[in-house]
């Protein structure tokens, strides 16, 4: 059997949580593990979950929207799912504008959320669902602005540790920006498997300006 993938579960209702492993629990292929789950961000980001293939974040805790606490993540490179009861485009739409690879809804089943779980900790697509008609809607991926500028600068003939250098950040982290951006044009059908397919899905939407390529 394959080496499971790895999920922290963060959540401020035990019976989601306690529904999220019984989910988990049922798939017979056993392709995912929970590493921690509770309603502390804290403990997925430098506790039992820090090391966590994929963070599956409640849109919503204790009252609080948890976009900047998506972006924030997201930055920091680690793959965030949002697992929300909210269904509507405009909240898909924005915890996907600020960083999150899937958006799995909690009325969706098991089925939805293992196997996004499953590709979002290989950087493949998924579409769950409620992502489906966004992505129908605006055929455009929702790009973070880390994932934008990664691009910018790696179209400008840059290496990944010299974006990694002008960004501050890892150069690990740089790949997963492009590769992630590469996974969201996946999701609406637009695949953009190599560097110049890729530059050119960018320069089709807007994302980036020809005469940005040559501002060395």
């Amino acid at each position: 059997m394959a080496t499971s993938v790895t999920v922290a579960v963060v959540d401020d209702h035990p019976v989601v949580i306690e529904g999220v492993r019984t989910w988990i629990g049922q798939d017979a292929a056993a392709r995912v593990r929970i590493v921690s789950a509770g309603p502390d961000l804290d403990a997925a980001v430098h506790g039992a979950g820090r090391h966590a293939d994929v963070i599956l974040l409640d849109l919503e805790l204790e009252g609080r929207l948890m976009i900047d606490a998506i972006a924030g993540l997201a930055d920091g490179g680690r793959r965030v799912i949002v697992f929300s009861q909210h269904s509507g485009e405009e909240m898909v739409r924005a915890a996907l504008d600020a960083g999150a690879i899937a958006y799995v809804t909690k009325q969706e089943g098991p089925r939805h959320l293992v196997d996004a779980i499953v590709a979002t900790a290989h950087d493949r697509p998924a579409v769950p669902p409620a992502m489906a008609g966004v992505m129908v809607a605006d055929q455009r991926p929702r790009l973070a602005p880390q994932e934008r500028t990664a691009l910018l600068l790696w179209f400008q003939s840059r290496s990944k540790a010299a974006v990694a250098e002008r960004m501050g950040i890892r150069e690990t982290t740089v790949k997963q920006y492009i590769d992630r951006a590469r996974i969201k044009y996946g999701q609406v059908g637009r695949h953009a498997a190599g560097k110049a397919a890729l530059l050119a899905r960018a320069i089709e939407d807007g994302l980036v300006r020809p005469d940005e390529i040559d501002d060395l």
